[in-house]
């Protein structure tokens, strides 16, 4: 604690606050805060659903839980689950999502007679992964 000692006009006592500790204090909490700020921003991210999607509307009608899951490889390598297309890129997604609905764990595979094998392997290898995250 520092004091001043005389220098004045009446010889009164100022004291002077030690600022080194409240220095050090906030030096630490702007580390720790740098370190979670990160963090923080992770922990809340949300994925709201599209307003308007007719597709969605599409696939919870085709995922009927009394009508099997079937699995279609078109000729032009695109896929359709029930007789709705879906895009290669969120089929496994789609696919976890309708055996979560389901209490059964079947998908039927067709390919058409001018598909291209590696997309039906393709979709073969995506029925799998969806069905190892519902057990996951």
């Amino acid at each position: 604690m520092g004091m001043s000692v005389g220098g004045g006009r009446k010889g009164r006592v100022h004291p002077e606050m030690n600022v080194t500790p409240l220095v050090d204090v906030v030096l630490v909490l702007l580390i720790i805060f740098m370190i979670l700020a990160p963090v923080i921003t992770e922990a809340f991210a949300v994925r709201l659903p599209p307003k308007d999607d007719d597709k969605q509307e599409e696939l919870e009608q085709a995922n009927d839980p009394n009508k099997p899951l079937v699995l279609t490889v078109t000729d032009e390598a695109t896929y359709e689950v029930n007789a709705v297309a879906i895009e290669a890129e969120e089929l496994s997604l789609r696919l976890h999502r309708m055996f979560n609905a389901r209490p059964d764990n079947v998908l039927y595979l067709d390919g058409e007679d001018e598909a291209p094998v590696g997309a039906v392997l393709r979709g073969s290898t995506w029925r799998a992964r969806a069905a190892r995250r519902r057990w996951c």
